[in-house]
């Protein structure tokens, strides 16, 4: 049995633990708030552009952007992987990276030859790396807030070699938040744009294009992939501090629980020295 000393060298490390967990929770809890505010904020927006490009899309029929066009086989895929730049956060990045490693083993499967890796977090980006991934492109360090001119390189790597005909789709693999306590890891596809992502609205609707119908509907469908990463970047960070928060809140129940256990081991190692102190006493008496 340890001695009183040692159980109360334990006693104080985890109590400093629960106060580190517990600063963490605070700390998630005040930054979940703002990620969630960002990532509702960014939903309008991403609506708005969908229904605009459906409706442009649908409009010229004599222009067939490369964004829509399906190829026959797939046999080259992009895949653009969202994990966060930390840890701490539960099981939120082996989820979303195993549903991305069960989607390249079933690539790898079909005979797909070329797999191209976006990583956008350091989580991501260490385990591609670890497994061997044609990584293409990255960026990390994104920080609490999303900005679209660090998301843009990365993404356009994909979209360029895309439109170029290098691939025949790319996928987007990331945490969408439903609520506080629970997240669900999703993939989707980005490229080609698929007919129920951009069906048009039951209004018929008549553009004015300047310059021209194909400059704006190119500009315009590229605007619309980069929002729809936009909003992935901003549904991962809100899970992350959501997962986060949770997670420290079970460190800290869990860094109480052990706490009581080692205070009751630590008062029945202390009875017990009392009562062989006393023992030793008595014994000592009765002998004189």
């Amino acid at each position: 049995m340890p001695s009183g000393k040692e159980i109360r060298t334990k006693i104080k490390s985890v109590q400093n633990t629960r106060k580190i967990t517990k600063a963490m929770e605070m700390v998630a809890a005040s930054k979940m708030r703002k990620a969630q505010e960002r990532m509702k904020a960014a939903r309008p927006y991403g609506e708005k552009i969908r229904r605009l490009a459906a409706n442009l899309s649908h409009a010229n029929s004599e222009y067939k952007h490369p964004f829509l066009r399906k190829a026959d086989e797939i046999r080259r895929v992009g895949l653009v992987v969202i994990t966060t730049d930390k840890g701490l956060c539960g099981g939120l990045n082996t989820n979303v990276l195993r549903v991305a490693l069960n989607n390249l083993k079933e690539w790898e499967g079909k005979g797909c030859k070329d797999i191209r890796v976006s990583a956008i977090g350091s989580k991501g980006l260490g385990f591609m790396q670890r497994l061997g991934a044609k990584v293409v492109s990255n960026v990390t360090h994104l920080g609490d807030t999303p900005h679209m001119e660090k998301l843009i390189g990365p993404v356009k790597v994909m979209l360029d070699a895309f439109q170029a005909g290098e691939l025949d789709a790319v996928y987007i693999a990331y945490t969408r938040f439903i609520n506080t306590m629970k997240q669900e890891p999703v993939m989707e596809q980005l490229l080609p744009l698929s007919g129920e992502a951009l069906r048009p609205t039951e209004h018929g609707w008549d553009y004015i294009y300047e310059p021209d119908a194909r400059a704006v509907i190119d500009d315009l469908l590229v605007r619309y992939v980069e929002a729809l990463v936009y909003q992935s970047v901003s549904e991962n960070l809100a899970s992350e501090q959501s997962a986060r928060m949770v997670a420290m809140k079970a460190a800290s129940d869990n860094a109480g629980n052990v706490i009581n256990e080692l205070q009751l081991v630590y008062n029945k190692t202390r009875q017990a020295a009392i009562t062989k102190e006393i023992s030793e006493i008595v014994a000592g008496a009765a002998a004189v």
